[in-house]
């Protein structure tokens, strides 16, 4: 079993981990998921700093390639509450955040959690469900909040959506509208796997593995919620220097008047450019975000906030490789 000691015990109780410790439980985190996930580093690193940001991923790829079981890991790993949503066209925006349920003993009115009431909220194939239902996740994910009736009804912390989309069989799916694209932090691609990591999976299922137990795998807690508190506070003191804040800014503005890009970045982007990078500079234990810490999130942080010009589409240009000639044209502070 993998566990780390974060604390000293108190008066009342056990103190808060301190930013030390918090480091060293997100260091062995990507141990303690490689138990069950094969691979898919860079998706784990983005699913990391979302929790560090308060932020929301959007993953892409084509069946079977561990997505769910990435965000099942993750969950076991930071003994945090998990639920998982299949979108269909039928679902309505009530069997995602809940709804008033008529008791017939008492004579009122309840209301029921949804799915959404807790830490990890996996969406699954967002893109197949109305836009009705879509747009019942904007509230959860911007104000982390449900309103039913005119009352606010509060979500747990941390609260973070990890929608997922097939990129295949696109005929009677709803594609996200540009404003709710912009709540999630990164959008991230999910690859089949190399062939040795490939080799890899078929010999620990012929060793026996099974997917649906993670706990047989070995995977235990290694961090919880006040391990990322702690986390979030020591982002805060990470330094972004005013030449790298212009940086980012100049980044996100050649977004808007590059040729091929008819909508550009908004501000949101580079706020959440900017939150990203000091994650990352934390993560690698750093005080101060350098330009490659820029660098190594802008493609996930803005690829899906650019909206392409027709003919550029027409042309097989993609948002990647629009941010791909700007990180090599915007100069970079030294």
């Amino acid at each position: 079993m993998t566990s780390i000691d974060t604390s000293k015990a108190g008066p009342g109780g056990p103190a808060a981990p301190t930013a030390d410790a918090a480091a060293g439980a997100f260091a062995a985190l990507r141990t303690e998921i490689g138990k069950a996930v094969v691979g898919n580093d860079n998706a784990v690193m983005y699913l990391v700093l979302a929790l560090l940001c308060r932020g929301h991923v959007l993953l892409e790829g084509v069946p079977g390639v561990a997505k769910t079981l990435l965000v099942r890991a993750l969950a076991t790993a930071l003994e945090l509450e998990h639920s998982r949503v299949q979108f269909t066209p039928d679902l309505m925006p009530g069997d995602v955040t809940g709804s008033q349920i008529y008791d017939p003993h008492s004579a009122e009115f309840t209301f029921r959690d949804g799915p959404v009431f807790t830490n990890l909220l996996l969406a699954d194939e967002i893109n197949r469900t109305p836009t009705k239902t879509q747009s019942a996740l904007l509230e959860s994910m911007e104000e982390r909040q449900v309103s039913v009736d005119g009352r606010p009804r509060p979500l747990p912390d941390p609260f973070v959506v990890v929608a997922t989309q097939n990129p295949i069989e696109q005929e009677g799916t709803y594609p996200l509208p540009e404003a709710q694209l912009d709540r999630f932090l990164f959008k991230v691609d999910i690859h089949l796997p190399e062939r040795d990591d490939e080799f890899r999976v078929l010999q620990r299922h012929a060793d026996g593995f099974d997917p649906r137990d993670l706990a047989a795998a070995g995977l235990r807690p290694v961090a919880g919620p006040a391990h990322i508190a702690a986390a979030r506070a020591a982002i805060a003191a990470v330094a972004v220097r005013p030449e790298v804040l212009a940086y980012i800014v100049d980044l996100c503005r050649a977004t808007r008047t590059a040729a091929a890009v008819a909508h550009g970045a908004s501000t949101r982007g580079a706020t959440s450019l900017m939150a990203a990078a000091r994650a990352l500079a934390w993560l690698n234990g750093r005080g101060f975000v350098t330009p490659d810490d820029v660098k190594t999130v802008a493609v996930a942080v803005l690829r899906h906030r650019l909206q392409l010009r027709p003919e550029a589409e027409i042309d097989g240009i993609t948002g990647e490789q629009v941010l791909a000639g700007l990180l090599q044209s915007v100069p970079v502070p030294v």
